[in-house]
């Protein structure tokens, strides 16, 4: 073990809270997850946070190129970066941290350097209703200017917006690649891909899943009385009810709004239904049979 494995150990006793992560797609279940979560009182849990912000500027500030690169030596940027976590949930008392963002699936080597007993909790689902959902989201606040998009091009039409949604940097594009980067990583094995659609249908099934895959104690959920909504966030993106949580756990069947071409392009992209040679775990459905492939997990 090198000594900054070593420091980085006797810090996490220290600090008494074990750190985890919920990242993968939006529109996805990611704050209904957190939600749930944090009905467990060893849990915390919310919505996207500012840490992985935060951890980006401070890696671009140390890096080659930057005047301050030769002051900071990899050790001092590990405990820097592992006081950045520290810090920002200083005032938390649960001992088990999970912290929400979709860039965490594209910085998994730091991320397992510092705190190499961490899993990620990725939440899926099918593309197409991932942007159907987004579409919904605009259409419903028509006389604002969501700042989903950046430009009055790339908001000018459903065709536009999507296309803008899906590029590299898209807000969906993005976490796309990079959970499908993760899952082939060497640390796939940290990972569990959770379907949104089975989180909906079967939500204690998942829920014992997910706690089987973290190693933690099972725990009794409520699933027909959630709270959770962030108006204030939400209004600075001028997108009204974006993570607010319906207060029952139930699938919500829908006729799509996007035009069927639109649909069925974006309906070939659940990657994670056929993955081949990763380590990733997985609760999904499984062809036309809706049951989680608990087969997937490691066995107790």
């Amino acid at each position: 073990m090198t000594s900054t494995s070593r420091t980085l150990d006797s810090q996490m006793a220290t600090n008494g809270s074990n750190f985890h992560f919920i990242s993968g797609l939006p529109r996805s279940g990611s704050t209904l997850t957190a939600a749930l979560l944090r009905q467990n009182p060893r849990f915390h849990a919310g919505m996207s946070s500012p840490v992985a912000g935060l951890y980006e500027g401070i890696v671009n500030q140390v890096s080659a190129g930057s005047e301050l690169a030769t002051m900071v030596d990899g050790e001092q940027r590990a405990r820097i970066l592992r006081g950045l976590f520290e810090s920002y949930y200083a005032e938390r008392n649960e001992p088990v941290i999970f912290d929400t963002n979709r860039a965490w699936t594209a910085k998994l080597a730091g991320l397992m350097t510092l705190f190499p007993k961490a899993k990620l909790i990725c939440l899926v689902r099918d593309v197409a209703w991932i942007m159907d959902s987004l579409e919904r989201q605009f259409q419903k606040n028509a006389f604002e200017n969501t700042r989903l998009f950046g430009h009055p091009s790339q908001r000018a039409t459903v065709y536009t917006r999507l296309d803008s949604l899906a590029s590299p940097s898209g807000l969906v594009g993005f976490p796309y690649q990079a959970l499908r980067e993760a899952c082939y990583s060497s640390f796939a094995d940290r990972i569990v891909i959770v379907e949104y659609e089975m989180l909906t249908q079967r939500p204690a099934e998942v829920l014992q899943l997910i706690y089987q895959f973290l190693d933690e104690e099972p725990f009794t959920h409520d699933f027909d009385s959630l709270s959770y909504d962030a108006p204030e966030f939400d209004a600075q993106l001028g997108i009204d009810g974006l993570h607010r949580v319906h207060p029952k756990v139930a699938p919500r069947p829908r006729q799509s709004i996007l035009p069927p071409e639109l649909f069925q392009k974006f309906a070939q992209l659940a990657f994670w239904r056929e993955l081949t040679d990763s380590k990733a775990f997985r609760i999904t459905s499984k062809g036309d049979q809706h049951s989680p492939q608990q087969h997937t997990l490691p066995s107790s």
